[in-house]
This record gives C-alpha cells, sequence and structure tokens, in this order.
C-alpha cells in the first residue's frame, strides 16, 4: 500500500442544500455529532514515513470521516431507496440490510424502501423477481437468522439495464452489500450513472468473509468466522488426541488470502500446521509437510492442521480452469488433496494414522452474526445511509485507523488484501504453531 499515489476525493451527485432531518433530533436530544467533508482520517499512521511526506511538502492523504451532515442532498419525503445483495453468504447480511431500513426509516422519515431480490438479477426483467418491500416491520427480526432475506446470485448483469431499471422505479440511492466482485460492479453502475448525468447515487457496503477488500481493515462477518473456526480447531485437536497418531485436518475459508486461518489459529493454540496462500509450502522433502508431521507424530503422536482452500494449488494438474458465474477461478479440494496425500504417505511407510477431515464453511457462511459483528454491522448500515443521504455516491463505507470512513470506489478496483508473510500476523502464526518455514530451499 502506497498512500501517497491514493487519490480519495468522493464523487457527489450535487451540492447538499437540505437541512438533515437530525437536526431537529439534535436539538430535542443533544445526542448528534456531525461530521464536515473537511473532517478526515490520516491513511499513513507510521510517523517516520508522516515526517518525510512533510519534509517533502508532499500532501498527506485521508479518508473522509464517515457519519451525519447537517446538510443533505435527498428530500427524503420523495426518496426511493433500493438495497441489493450479491456473492456468497456471510454472517451479518442481514444485520447490515437491517440498520440502512431502520436509518432510512427512523432518523430521515424515509418511507418507500425496496429489496432487489436475488442479486443483480433481480434488476433484470427477464428473470422476473419481484420487489421486497423493506418497512420496519419486515425486518425487526431478520439479524436473528443467518443468509440475506434478500437472497442473492452470482454472476455479471448488463450496467445499463440495472440503470433503465432504476430509473423505471425511480430509485434515487442504492446501497449494494457485496464483495470485491459486487464492488467493482458497484463502480461501474456509479461510473455510468454519472456519464448519464442522473441524480442516483450508489454506496457499498464491503462484505467478504475472508477479510480480504484492500484498503479495508475489516469487513463483517470475519469476527463470527474466526469464532465458528475455533470451534471446528477445538473438535479436531480432541479427535486427534482421542486417536494412536491422530491427525486432525480443517479446511477454511480463504480463496486468495488467509487472514481467517491465520487468525483463527491465535485465536486457538491447538494448531501445529497452518497453510495460506501468501506462503508456498511443499509437501515432500526433508523440510516438507509431510516429513513435519512425521516428526511431530513421533514424538507426540497426534497433530492439527489448518489449510485455507486457496493454499497449495500448486500440486495440482495445470490446465484450462473452470470459472463460477462470477468469473472467479473454481479452486481444487486442497482439503481432501491433503487428506488423501497424508493418507497415502504414511501407507506406503506402514504407519497407522487416523485423519479426521473438518470443513465447517457453509455452516460458518450461513450463521447469523456474533456480538461483535453485529456490532459492527449497526455502524456499517447506518453510516451508509448517512453518506447517501448526503449525495455521496461512487463510495463505500470502510474502517480505517479505528474509524469509519468514506473509501472510493476506484481505490480498491481490481485490488485485495493479502497477509504479509512478513508481517506481525503470519509471524505470530508461525511462533503458534512452531511450524517453519515447511520448503526444502
Amino acid at each position: 500500500m502506497n498512500p501517497e499515489s491514493l487519490i480519495t476525493d468522493i464523487p457527489a451527485l450535487g451540492v447538499a442544500t437540505l437541512p438533515s432531518p437530525l437536526q431537529k433530533r439534535a436539538d430535542e436530544m443533544g445526542s448528534i455529532s456531525f461530521v464536515s467533508d473537511q473532517s478526515r482520517v490520516l491513511i499513513e499512521v507510521d510517523e517516520t514515513r508522516i515526517n518525510r511526506m512533510i519534509k517533502d511538502q508532499k500532501e498527506l492523504h485521508c479518508f473522509e470521516l464517515a457519519g451525519p451532515r447537517h446538510q443533505i442532498f435527498f428530500d427524503p419525503s420523495k426518496l426511493k431507496c433500493a438495497l441489493v445483495t450479491c456473492g456468497g453468504l456471510c454472517p451479518g447480511i442481514n444485520d447490515i440490510i437491517r440498520s440502512i431500513v431502520l436509518e432510512l426509516h427512523y432518523a430521515y422519515g424515509v418511507q418507500h424502501i425496496f429489496g432487489i431480490r436475488y442479486g443483480l438479477q433481480g434488476f433484470i426483467a427477464e428473470y422476473g423477481h419481484e420487489l421486497f418491500d423493506l418497512t420496519p416491520e419486515a425486518v425487526v427480526n431478520i439479524h436473528d437468522r443467518g443468509g440475506t432475506v434478500l437472497g442473492s446470485s452470482r454472476g455479471p448483469q448488463a450496467v445499463d439495464e440495472i440503470i433503465d431499471s432504476l430509473e423505471r422505479m425511480n430509485i434515487g440511492l442504492l446501497f449494494m452489500i457485496g464483495g470485491d466482485g459486487t464492488l467493482t460492479a458497484a463502480k461501474r453502475i456509479a461510473d455510468a450513472i454519472l456519464e448519464r448525468g442522473l441524480k442516483i447515487g450508489v454506496v457499498g457496503v464491503p462484505k467478504t468473509i475472508d477479510n480480504d477488500i484492500y484498503m479495508v481493515s475489516r469487513s463483517f462477518g470475519f469476527d463470527t468466522a474466526v469464532d465458528v473456526a475455533t470451534q471446528a480447531i477445538i473438535s479436531a485437536n480432541n479427535e486427534a488426541e482421542g486417536y494412536p497418531n491422530g491427525i486432525g485436518l480443517i479446511k477454511l475459508m480463504g480463496r486468495h488470502s488467509g487472514f481467517i486461518a491465520a487468525t483463527a489459529v491465535l485465536a486457538q493454540q491447538d494448531v501445529n500446521f497452518v497453510l495460506i496462500p501468501e506462503v508456498d509450502f511443499d509437501l515432500d522433502g526433508p523440510s516438507g509437510l509431510l516429513s513435519a508431521l512425521e516428526n511431530r507424530l513421533a514424538s507426540r503422536k497426534h497433530a492439527v492442521i489448518v489449510v485455507a482452500e486457496g493454499a497449495g494449488q500448486k500440486f495440482f494438474e495445470a490446465g484450462k480452469h473452470e470459472r463460477d458465474a462470477s468469473g472467479n477461478i473454481k479452486l481444487k479440494d486442497i482439503g481432501l488433496y491433503l487428506k488423501n496425500t497424508i493418507s497415502s504417505y504414511f501407507a506406503g511407510k506402514g504407519i497407522e494414522v487416523s485423519i479426521k477431515y473438518i470443513d465447517p464453511s457453509y455452516m460458518i457462511r450461513s450463521l447469523p452474526a456474533n456480538a461483535n459483528d453485529r456490532v459492527f454491522c449497526n455502524f456499517l448500515g447506518r453510516n451508509s445511509v448517512h453518506a447517501g443521504m448526503a449525495g455521496k455516491t461512487g463510495m463505500l463505507i470502510g474502517h480505517w485507523n479505528n474509524h469509519f470512513v468514506h473509501v472510493p470506489l476506484k481505490v480498491i478496483a481490481d485490488k485485495r488484501k493479502s497477509v504479509d508473510p512478513r508481517g506481525s500476523l503470519w509471524r505470530s502464526a508461525l511462533g503458534a504453531t512452531g511450524q517453519g518455514s515447511l520448503k526444502n530451499s
């Protein structure tokens, strides 16, 4: 990340000239702290680099601070809003929906809020998906459920058709909840809307259980995923200890980034080997995983392995890759591959092992959010409403340096956050497992 190269200006639909309805509440309750567009959060936090930038007379780049503004762009009495959820399931989606609806309705007085069914398909007439009327009564208890009450789908849809649909419905503000693919689509939609000269705001809420969205320090659902992953580690460890040469093998989410695997290992330090996409490893050879695992079983009689789903893809035969509806390469199953490879290795040596394989991925994705994620979702949802009502567009609500901020969608386009192999998270994970490099050279 090079903060000196970032352009963090937030596009706006126009000048916000209407007094916010929250001003009346502030006068009555004295409990609202309004935020100015000049309120900023530094991107860089290293004092040495900051001082060097000041000395070189370089601009200190910042994100806009999120929060309610004194003046808003939209007239709440006439505004129609839409929400859409796209991509895979993740704990907390319903919490986000609920927070957005309640803030729009009770804080701003918006009466017309529609849910788009089954992702971007819901905008396309040929699919025939009906709208979901998002009233406070409809969302009051949805946070107790996992998944999304709106449904979801993968795959692109024509941007022009989506915008045509927004115009037909007279939508002024669209909230898009999704991961990198959805946020890339949100940028294209927002850009095309501005090119048409329309006054439709697009605000993104970053959703990825893998916590890998660039320039977003934390995404909702991650805390829940780590929480449940630790339970899988406990089960795997108990199973491994219960048998001679017992091996507990857990596959966790993480297509490109190993944040869940590495963090869960630190949260439940019963793991002896952790494998993530960012760090290469060998299976064979004197320093490979199989040899290290054999040494572990010889000394302790049991072992626990955690592998992220995107790790070890080099072990599969190269060739034409299949892709899902969103264009993502379909990963080969590293969990089952390791299970079979480990079984064959020890069978060839005449060593009996007992492998217990656990894959909790879809169970984790579809669960309700835990308490920490619910609180986080509340802030994300309500801050997205404040941004949208102020006329902000082409942006998402992020979390940076312990503040909620406005991040331009163009900043995160075609980028991904990953575990730094030299950073403190991975160093700590190595310290917790004691596994070494697992590389022969």
